[in-house]
């Protein structure tokens, strides 16, 4: 038996989301699974990946398994990653996706959708990756008493997203390390409006609104000194017309919204980022919804 996994990219807290709100884009990693005599797992496109049971998808396997009180055989993984890891663009999500939905195709289907999405997110620890990448779409979570509760609503496509994705890593612990421990009522508030305008704008088309939508004061001023060249990042974009301009999930890429059919806004951006030396880590990519989610054969 031969399983293969197909799981896009995301793009999570959408500004002020924060570990709520999250979109799937155009950018797939896959991985095949195959029975084996032993335990295999190899990637076909040069990354580097752990080979034996600390790999992120063999662990959400295993999970699985366990779950479903099964004993896990050999196992031939072989994964190709085009989602870049520790960029905030889902890379571990897209893994742990990955390995539950192929150990549930191998069980005979066993689990539902709610049930994958939570282990999903026990893993994770939080639903903003996981979510829309299992799902695709944009996707609004709550993680209640162990359960997941989702509600995914269709991008349009009139949407366009621009991926500033720098040649830097920022890994997840070090962009959570730099939140405080705590935030005033005032900020809170201020996050929660722009959350529910985010969620309204998207679902309504309501596309000028996601600048003032977007707006955060939970994360992304903590996060932006960690990102250099963020900060011009933004002006760019903003500056060029999109629609929004948000850290994509931890961070360091830079996400804007934009219409789809505004293609002066790439050009323009790639023109005024090879004459910046404060741009220049940066590359663009031109990416569009996924609401399709994971897609297992």
């Amino acid at each position: 038996m031969k399983i293969f996994v197909k799981v896009p990219a995301t793009s999570a807290n959408v500004g002020a989301g924060f570990d709520s709100l999250g979109l799937a884009v155009s950018m797939y990693n896959t991985v095949t699974f195959e029975e084996s005599d032993r335990l295999e797992i190899s990637s076909c496109d040069g990354t580097i990946v752990p080979t034996g049971q600390s790999n992120l998808v063999y662990r959400s396997v295993k999970a699985v398994f366990d779950q479903l009180d099964e004993k896990l055989p050999g196992l031939k993984i072989t994964q190709t990653n085009a989602i870049p890891m520790a960029r905030g663009l889902g890379s571990s999500s897209a893994c742990i996706v990955a390995g539950i939905l192929g150990a549930n195709a191998m069980l005979g289907n066993r689990l539902t959708h709610r049930q994958m999405l939570t282990m999903a997110t026990a893993i994770e620890g939080h639903p903003d990756n996981v979510a829309p990448a299992m799902l695709g779409g944009f996707v609004t979570s709550a993680y209640d008493e162990g359960q997941v509760y989702s509600v995914k609503k269709n991008i349009s496509d009139d949407l366009a997203f621009a991926a500033f994705i720098p040649n830097f890593k920022l890994l997840t612990e070090k962009a959570r390390a730099a939140l405080p421990a705590q935030v005033s009522h005032k900020d809170a508030v201020y996050n929660l409006s722009r959350a529910a305008l985010a969620t309204a704008a998207f679902c309504d088309g309501e596309y000028e609104l996601l600048r003032v939508a977007t707006k955060d004061k939970l994360h992304q001023q903590y996060r932006l000194p960690l990102i250099p060249g963020g900060e011009e990042i933004f002006e760019l974009a903003h500056e060029l017309g999109a629609y929004a301009v948000y850290i994509s999930g931890a961070g360091p890429t830079i996400m804007a919204v934009v219409h789809r059919d505004n293609e002066d806004f790439f050009a323009q951006a790639e023109e005024a980022m090879t004459q910046d030396d404060k741009m220049i880590a940066f590359s663009l990519r031109r990416l569009l919804a996924d609401n399709t989610g994971a897609v297992v054969e």
